[in-house]
């Protein structure tokens, strides 16, 4: 087991939500050693409490004063309503660990009204993988635990994208047309890092455009994906509206994105870096608490900074390229961005190998960047 950063309340109930495979039940079994557990992913676990939630209080022992761990809450919503009385009544202390939001939200569920604090869990980062962190495989594995530990990261990938379709949207009845989704997923897989663009993405899936907006829902309520919107606080120029996508993974998305002599491999890494990058900045947000806004800048004009840091934290906007060569016009957008918000620190993050400072511009490599990550944001 990698060692995490993710430091969790030390008193207070929470809710530990994160995708599939992230490392949410292996972290709980290692940090509660003493804890009591359920997981409703054990059918004759989920069996009993889907009959009656009831039962959980009586197989929680009386005066017993350590953590209970149910993990995938999801599974059974109604046993919030008895996690939130046993809060009450016992002061007992509860992790209650899900993949997906959809369902408590949907079934307008008990989410215990603040007496849970809500924690998310991300895949692995630099950091946590130490002298194991390799940049090449990150770009093409990314950095989910099995993907990380596998002698076959590639097989792992391609089951661990089959699970998802089965396990997470299939059983769940989140769509009853799973062929449709999983050309969806690949079309979307050519939108990471870009605007969305729903209507041409419909149009490629051959579904309705408000299928594919249910489709977008979906991916957000499973947490597998990221939309990040345009910074514009103070806008001088017209910039567009469009969220921006991701898949919340490298190695999830290169899974998902179509290799062959018609695809640009060079493309899918540049997205790859990108996407590496976000899934480190968000994990340290969350993790450190620092509460940034994460946005991304584009004008009208075609000019954009890939990622802007906006909080009490600082203000840093952030270019990403995936070249070991840089030329002037790589800093165009961010020199935009100085020109408009001149209170930003500048970073530009590439696959060379020299630091060095050009024209209030950091330049950093990307192993840099990823493995030291606090020093910079």
């Amino acid at each position: 087991m990698f060692p995490r950063i993710f430091s969790p309340p030390e008193r207070q109930s929470y809710f530990l939500f994160g995708p599939r495979g992230t490392g949410k039940s292996v972290f709980t079994g290692n940090f509660y050693r003493h804890g009591l557990f359920f997981d409703l992913l054990d059918a004759g676990v989920y069996n009993e409490f889907m009959a009656d939630p009831a039962r959980l209080s009586r197989r929680i022992p009386e005066g017993f004063n350590d953590w209970v761990i149910i993990d995938e809450v999801q599974k059974v919503p109604a046993l919030l309503n008895e996690v939130h009385r046993l809060i009450e009544s016992r002061r007992i202390r509860f992790v209650l660990t899900g993949s997906s939001a959809r369902r408590l939200r949907r079934d307008n569920v008990n989410l215990l009204a603040g007496r849970a604090l809500t924690c998310r869990m991300h895949p692995l980062t630099a950091a946590e993988l130490g002298a194991d962190f390799n940049l090449a495989r990150a770009l093409k594995y990314g950095h989910l635990p099995m993907a990380c530990t596998s002698t076959d990261p590639e097989m792992f990938l391609q089951s661990y994208v089959r699970t998802y379709l089965q396990e997470e949207i299939q059983l769940e009845g989140l769509t009853r047309n799973l062929p449709a989704f999983s050309r969806f997923l690949e079309a979307a897989s050519f939108s990471q890092g870009s605007p969305l663009n729903i209507s041409a993405i419909a149009r490629d899936c051959a579904v309705n455009r408000k299928v594919v907006e249910n489709y977008f829902s979906i991916l957000r309520d499973t947490l597998v994906s990221y939309e990040i919107p345009v910074f514009t606080k103070r806008a001088k120029r017209s910039v567009i509206q469009s969220v921006k996508f991701y898949f919340f993974d490298a190695g999830v998305f290169r899974a998902l994105r179509p290799a062959g002599p018609y695809d640009s491999d060079a493309e899918a890494e540049g997205a790859a870096l990108e996407t590496l990058v976000l899934q480190e900045i968000a994990a340290r947000n969350d993790y450190r608490r620092w509460n940034y806004g994460i946005h991304y800048w584009r004008t009208r004009q075609g000019t954009e900074v890939d990622f802007v840091l906006y909080g009490a934290h600082g203000f840093k906007a952030i270019e990403v390229k995936h070249s070991d060569r840089i030329r002037r016009e790589d800093f165009k957008g961010l020199r935009q961005f100085k020109a408009e918000y001149p209170e930003a620190e500048l970073i530009f993050v590439y696959s060379g190998d020299r630091r060095f400072h050009e024209g209030g511009i950091e330049i950093v490599p990307a192993e840099v960047f990823l493995r030291e990550m606090e020093e910079f944001i």
